[in-house]
């Protein structure tokens, strides 16, 4: 065997389509670049990657905040204390329930104005 027939491992060779060899310029004023940077850094990627997402799919959505994170988790709490009154009032008649439904709804009412915002 020759030399070029041994399996030298590594990983293979990336084809001409995969590779990235062109390179561009942009010029940012100060506001512009800085804006960039922080929409890169709210989603997780590098500037590069981020307009590399942004040129193929056109946006790029940011990750939820903590703050979010924590509205959902208290929406999900909720659902589960309304299942529990549905069963509740399916045995006991509406009229047991009544005032917890509404304590509920208004909280839930008050976490979805609070992820909007």
């Amino acid at each position: 065997m020759t030399k070029s027939e041994y399996n030298k491992g590594g990983r293979p060779t990336k084809g001409a389509t995969e590779k990235k060899k062109y390179r561009i310029t942009v010029k940012l004023t100060t506001e512009d670049y800085y804006t960039l940077k922080g929409k890169a850094k709210s989603t997780g990627l590098t500037m590069s990657e981020f307009v590399r997402k942004v040129l193929d799919k056109g946006n790029v959505i940011e990750r939820l905040t903590v703050e979010q994170a924590d509205f959902i988790r208290k929406l999900c709490g909720m659902a589960n204390n309304l299942n529990q009154l549905a069963h509740r009032a399916n045995a006991e008649g509406f009229h047991a329930v009544a005032p917890f439904h509404k304590t509920i709804i208004g909280k839930i009412d008050e976490i979805l104005n609070l992820i909007r915002r």
